[in-house]
């Protein structure tokens, strides 16, 4: 679920390196939330990351901005 719907962002990985430099797996999961949003003219809930959102690539429904 992870997953942005308008831009494709999902989850990465990388490697959690603790204090004394012990390494393990870790993910990267984006800011994704479920939005109100206009797709094809028509208001319907969608996931969208945070910078999606912030950028403008995503018209809100119900909002003026």
């Amino acid at each position: 679920m992870a997953k942005c719907e308008i831009c494709g962002k999902g989850v990465s990985f990388g490697i959690k390196v603790s204090h004394s430099h012990r390494r393990s797996n870790r993910t990267f999961k984006p800011n994704v939330m479920k939005v109100k949003a206009v797709v094809n003219g028509t208001p319907c809930r969608v996931y969208a990351c945070s910078r999606c959102l912030r950028s403008g690539l995503v018209q809100r429904a119900g909002h003026a901005g």
